[in-house]
C-alpha cells in the first residue's frame, strides 16, 4: 500500500514525499482511512511505529477541506503529557501541513505565557498542548475551545500515569459535545479502556502489536555488573565501541546529573535532561545531542516518550525502571521506523526483581552476559531500591543512600497521583514563578500543571504568601497533616 491509496490530499502527499516516505506503517494504514471517515478511534501501537503521522495526516486533510467563517479558531486540539512530545507533534503538524492554509501552535509550561497568548490571539487552527498550561489559558480567558472539531489524546496511558485525569476532565468540559475523538496510546491498560468508554462514540479499535511489546528491530541485551561499577562499565562501552550517540536512562534526576558529570570528566561529552531542568536547558541539550555535539544524553523517564531522534543507534538502561512497562517506552527510542537499534541494560544484584518483571511483560527472557573485567562480586548482597514510601533506602544502584521516592508520578501502591487517595495533595495549589512554572522538585514533566510540589521524600511542599519557602510547618505529609 502507498500513501496515495489512503485518500489524502495532493498537498499532504507532496509534504509526505518531501520527507522521503512512500508507504505507510501498519498503524497509519489502519488509522488514516478511519479518521478520514470522521469516526472515533482507540488506537494502540508500540513506540516508533508512526502513531503521530497516523493522526496528523488525516487531521490535516479534514481541516483543510472546510473553512469556518469569522476568523481562525482552534478546530483541532492535541493533548500530550510532556513538553518534548508536544514539540515533536508540533513539528509533525508543521512539516506535513506546510502546503496547507492552516496555522498551528504548541503551548506548554516552563516558558513565559505571554508569547503564547499573542500567538493565540493571531488565530490558530490546530493547538498542541500539555494539560496544565492549556488550563492556564482557559482560566485566563485567552483560549476558546468551544469550536473544537477533533480531539486527540496522544500517549493517553502516560497522561493517566502522571495523574492528569482530572485535568483531562476539565478540558473535556470546555469542548463541544459533537466532535471526533482520537485516543492513541502505546499500551491498553484497564484505565485506558475505562477512559475510552466514557470519551469515545462507537470507536474503531486498532492494535497493531501485542500489548507492551518492543520493536523486533531492537536488539536487547543485559550486562551483569556490580552497582558501584556501572558508570565505569558504561564509559568503557561507549569509548571502546566508539558509540557516537547514546541515550542513557536513570531513575532519578540527581542520578542523571551525577552520571552526566562522570561521563563528561571521562572525556565523553554528556548532558542531563529531566524535569528539574529549565525548558531552555532541555531544548539545548536535545538539540546538541541531535547535532552530534553531545555524545551522551542522560535522561529520566521524562524522555521515555516524546523524543524522536532519527536513527538513534543505542539506548542504555543505566538503571532499570520501577515500572516494567516503562522499559518498553525507553528502548522504543531506538529501532524506530523499522531501523535497527541496540538496547543494553546494566543490571546489578539489586534489580533482579525488576528484571523479572520486565521479562514477564516482554514474554521472554533477555540474553545476559558478563564482560571480562567487570564480573559481579558474589559477596555483594542485594540492597533495597526506591520504594516510594519516604523511607531512607541504601540501595540505589549507584551505591549511595538517598531519600526513597518515586520519579514516575506514582504512589508505591501503583495508583497514579491525582486519584482519590491523593485528595489532600490536590487541594493545595501549586507554587509558580513569574513564568508560570511550578517551583521545586515536581514529579511531572509539564511544569504548568496544577499539582503541588512533591519532594523526593514524598512530602508535599507549599509556600507561605510572598513566595518564601515555608518552614517545618509548611511541609505536609501525603495524608495532609503537618510533618513533625
Amino acid at each position: 500500500m502507498t500513501f496515495e491509496q489512503l485518500g489524502l490530499s495532493a498537498d499532504i502527499l507532496r509534504a509526505v514525499a518531501e520527507q522521503g516516505y512512500s508507504a505507510p506503517t501498519p498503524i497509519q494504514a489502519q488509522a488514516i482511512p478511519v479518521v478520514l471517515e470522521g469516526r472515533d478511534i482507540l488506537a494502540g501501537a508500540q513506540t516508533g511505529t508512526g502513531k503521530t503521522a497516523g493522526f496528523t495526516l488525516p487531521l490535516l486533510h479534514r481541516l483543510a477541506e472546510t473553512r469556518h467563517e469569522g476568523g481562525r479558531t482552534v478546530r483541532a486540539l492535541i493533548l500530550t503529557p510532556t513538553r518534548e512530545l508536544a514539540a515533536q507533534v508540533g513539528e509533525s503538524v508543521a512539516t506535513y501541513g506546510r502546503h496547507l492554509d492552516l496555522r498551528s501552535a504548541v503551548i506548554f509550561g516552563g516558558v513565559k505565557i505571554n508569547p503564547q497568548i499573542q500567538q493565540l490571539r493571531r488565530g490558530v487552527d490546530i493547538l498542541i498542548a500539555t494539560p496544565g498550561r492549556l488550563l492556564d489559558h482557559v482560566s485566563q480567558g485567552t483560549l476558546d475551545l468551544s469550536r473544537v472539531e477533533i480531539l486527540v489524546l496522544d500517549e493517553a496511558d502516560r497522561m493517566l500515569d502522571m495523574g492528569f485525569i482530572h485535568d483531562i476532565r476539565k478540558v473535556l468540559a470546555q469542548l463541544p459535545a459533537r466532535r471526533q475523538n482520537l485516543l492513541f496510546s502505546a499500551t491498553f491498560s484497564g484505565e485506558i479502556r475505562a477512559l475510552a468508554e466514557g470519551l469515545l462514540d462507537a470507536p474503531v479499535s486498532i492494535e497493531v502489536a501485542r500489548r507492551n511489546t518492543a520493536a523486533e528491530s531492537v536488539a536487547q541485551r543485559v550486562y551483569r555488573v556490580d552497582r558501584g561499577r556501572k558508570a565505569e562499565l558504561l564509559a568503557w562501552l561507549i569509548g571502546s565501541r566508539d558509540w557516537r550517540q547514546v541515550l542513557v536512562f536513570t531513575r532519578t534526576k540527581h542520578g542523571a546529573n551525577r552520571l552526566a558529570k562522570y561521563l563528561d570528566k571521562a572525556g565523553l561529552s554528556a548532558a542531563a535532561i529531566h524535569g528539574n531542568k529549565s525548558q531552555g536547558a532541555r531544548t539545548r541539550a536535545l538539540a546538541g545531542f541531535k547535532k552530534g555535539d553531545i555524545r551522551v544524553l542522560v535522561a529520566t523517564d521524562i524522555a521515555a516518550r516524546g523524543l524522536d531522534i532519527d536513527q538513534l543507534p543505542h539506548v542504555v538502561n543505566f538503571e532499570l525502571p520501577n515500572v516494567a512497562e516503562d522499559y518498553v517506552h525507553r528502548i522504543g527510542r531506538t529501532g524506530r521506523a523499522g531501523r535497527e537499534g541496540e538496547a543494553l541494560s546494566l543490571v546489578c544484584v539489586d534489580e533482579d526483581r525488576l528484571l523479572r518483571d520486565i521479562e514477564k511483560v516482554l514474554g521472554r527472557r533477555l540474553p545476559a552476559e558478563v564482560l571480562e573485567g567487570y564480573e559481579p562480586d558474589p559477596a555483594i548482597r542485594p540492597e533495597p531500591i526506591q520504594n516510594g514510601r519516604g523511607q531512607r533506602a541504601k540501595g540505589r544502584c549507584g551505591g549511595r543512600a538517598h531519600r526513597a521516592g518515586r520519579s514516575d508520578g506514582k504512589r508505591s501502591s501503583g495508583r497514579p497521583l491525582g486519584t482519590g487517595a491523593d485528595k489532600s495533595a490536590r487541594s493545595r495549589p501549586a507554587v509558580r514563578d513569574a513564568q508560570g512554572d511550578v517551583d521545586g522538585n515536581t514529579l511531572f514533566t509539564d511544569n504548568g500543571n496544577r499539582d503541588p510540589v512533591m519532594l523526593a521524600s514524598g512530602d508535599i511542599k507549599v509556600r507561605r504568601k510572598g513566595g518564601k519557602p515555608a518552614g517545618q510547618s509548611g511541609r505536609r505529609s501525603r495524608r495532609g497533616g503537618a510533618v513533625g
